[in-house]
C-alpha cells in the first residue's frame, strides 16, 4: 500500500480567539480581512468556511465582508439557491455558499460546484459540514458562537488557519 503524497494532512497551523461585543466588531473584523485581501490579491482566492448555529452571525459577517470588498446591490443568504455569485469592483469573483440544505451528492457535480471551487475567486461557505467530503481544505475556518442563550450581540469567534494562505489571512487581521 502506498501513500498518495499529493494529499496534505489537514492540520491546524495557527489559531486565534476573538470576542465581538456587537455588530460593529463584526464589521471591523470584516473590514480588516477585506483590507488584507486587497493588499495581497492571492489572499482574495481563499476558501473561508463559516461555522456556527442558526442565528450565530455567519450571514451577517459575509454581508459585512462583501460590503468591505466593495460589492454593491442586495446581498442575500443563498439558503435556497445554495450559491450566490458576486463580483468586486475590480472584477474579482466571490461565491457565497450555504450548504444548510445540501443533501444530494449529484448536486455537487450538476451545479458545477467542483468547478467553482477549482476556479478563481473568494469562496465563503456556511454549513460546510453538510458538504463534507466534497469541499477542499479550507484556508481559514471561522467558528461563531453566541455568548448568551438569547443570542444577543456578543460572540466568541474562533479563527483557525489550515493552509499558508489561511495563516497569512490570520496574521493580517487585527486582533
Amino acid at each position: 500500500m502506498s501513500i498518495d503524497r499529493s494529499h496534505r494532512p489537514i492540520v491546524e497551523i495557527a489559531s486565534r480567539t476573538l470576542h465581538w461585543q456587537g455588530e460593529e466588531d463584526t464589521a471591523r473584523f470584516a473590514q480588516s480581512l477585506a483590507q488584507a485581501m486587497q493588499a495581497r490579491p492571492a489572499l482574495g482566492q481563499a476558501f473561508i468556511a463559516l461555522h456556527g448555529d442558526l442565528g450565530a452571525g455567519k450571514t451577517t459577517f459575509v454581508r459585512h465582508l462583501l460590503r468591505a470588498l466593495g460589492v454593491q446591490g442586495r446581498i442575500k443568504s443563498p439558503t435556497y439557491a445554495v450559491v450566490e455569485p458576486h463580483t468586486t469592483p475590480n472584477g474579482r469573483p466571490v461565491y457565497h455558499f450555504d450548504f444548510y440544505r445540501f443533501s444530494d451528492p449529484r448536486e455537487w457535480e450538476d451545479a458545477g460546484f467542483r468547478d467553482l471551487f477549482a476556479g478563481p475567486g473568494l469562496k465563503l461557505a456556511e454549513w460546510p459540514g453538510q458538504a463534507a467530503g466534497y469541499l477542499p481544505t479550507e484556508d481559514l475556518a471561522i467558528h461563531i458562537e453566541a455568548m448568551t442563550p438569547d443570542a444577543d450581540d456578543m460572540r466568541r469567534v474562533q479563527l483557525r488557519a489550515f493552509t499558508p494562505n489561511g495563516q497569512a489571512l490570520l496574521a493580517a487581521v487585527a486582533p
